[in-house]
């Protein structure tokens, strides 16, 4: 992950156990991106389910597009920077859209199945949990991998 130069050297001096260890810092930057991603993902979730549908799973997609683009731009800029170079790219952009699908079928299953338990709030918050582990593991070892 490339931070900017005063936020790496605070880091380093006040940290220094988190930034001998790239990949803790690595996931709690996609963590971060995640709960704006969250934030997005079930506030699209909810106003496409007031205004354009009453389907769940329709609701849950359009939710899941949407972060899921935004989730792109902002990893590719900060938590896998030095892997993606900055750059955006179409065929990292579409793997990275083909590894979420696992992470949208894992959140949708979560999803139907908990709101038979829970209240729609719990089930989603349950199910974008569950994303971010396959989402984060899917991005750490496929997309964005080291390029050699």
């Amino acid at each position: 992950m490339i931070l900017p130069s005063p936020l790496q050297r605070a880091l380093e001096r006040h940290l220094p156990w988190v930034a001998e260890r790239p990949f803790l810092l690595k996931a709690a930057s996609f963590g971060l991106i995640g709960v704006l991603n969250a934030v997005i993902d079930a506030g699209v979730f909810f106003l496409t389910l007031a205004v354009a549908t009453s389907s769940l799973v329709a609701a849950n997609l359009a939710a899941w597009f949407t972060a899921v683009s935004f989730s792109y731009v902002m990893n590719s800029r900060i938590t896998f920077a030095a892997e993606s170079g900055r750059q955006f790219r179409l065929n990292d952009y579409l793997r990275f859209v083909a590894s979420g699908i696992v992470g949208v079928v894992a959140n949708t299953a979560v999803l139907l199945l908990a709101a038979e338990h829970f209240s729609l709030w719990i089930a989603k918050g349950l199910a974008i949990l569950v994303s971010f582990v396959v989402n984060f593991s899917l991005s750490h070892f496929v997309v964005f991998r080291t390029r050699r």
